[in-house]
């Protein structure tokens, strides 16, 4: 693997993040379904449409969600990552991913 897509990939593998409640989806998500989802968000979160203050933030985090699920490789070594980390710590992971989804479905 090339040394700057693995420093990239790994940037953007943060535990904390579930990328795939960034855009309000699951897993077992089909590439249209993220393409779909992704502009959906985009579309909401777009710093020119939505004037809030977290619209910035929240735009940047759909696009790196986006940049990393739509390309299969880089996505099968999240999935790869997420896998492990849920099976090191699984009681802390699942309750980080809980809390990402409901905080999701809520805002």
């Amino acid at each position: 693997m090339c040394t700057a897509r693995m420093v990239t990939i790994m940037a953007t593998m943060n535990i904390n993040i579930d990328l795939y409640a960034v855009l309000g989806l699951n897993s077992t998500a089909s590439a249209d379904d993220i393409k779909k989802a992704f502009r959906q968000k985009a579309s909401e979160f777009h710093p020119d449409r939505n004037n809030s203050e977290l619209a910035p933030a929240r735009f940047r985090a759909v696009r790196e969600a986006y940049d990393v699920l739509s390309d299969p490789a880089q996505r099968s070594d999240y999935d790869d990552n997420r896998r492990r980390n849920l099976l090191e710590v699984p009681l802390e992971t699942a309750q980080e991913i809980w809390s990402t989804y409901v905080s999701g479905v809520l805002n």
